[in-house]
């Protein structure tokens, strides 16, 4: 009887931590959501919801630097959707060379 309630205490311990760690890990997505919305919002001087260069260049130097390959469409600017999927690319790009260099 005893090692079934350890084994059940146990799991459920295990079953909170993986649950905290997900949350956690979606609360972070979020607040970098929110602070790129934040930057993004600060950069827009003109408040037209589109980042020329030259208001990227003033507050937002990433994306200035890869302003060309985030303006797929070379409109002359870039939204915040843009930016985001940009930035998701490059992380899985980042995860892809981290996990080739971990099977090395």
């Amino acid at each position: 009887m005893k090692k079934i309630l350890l084994t059940v205490l146990t799991g459920t311990a295990l079953l909170v931590s993986l649950n905290s760690h997900a949350q956690s890990k979606a609360e972070r997505a979020q607040e970098m959501k929110d602070k790129l919305t934040e930057r993004f919002n600060a950069a827009d001087a003109d408040h037209d919801g589109r980042l020329t260069r030259l208001e990227a260049e003033g507050k937002m130097p990433r994306v200035a630097k890869s302003f060309d390959a985030i303006d797929v469409q070379k409109r002359g600017y870039v939204t915040i959707e843009q930016i985001e999927k940009f930035a998701a690319q490059e992380m899985k790009k980042r995860k892809g060379r981290k996990s080739s260099a971990d099977d090395e």
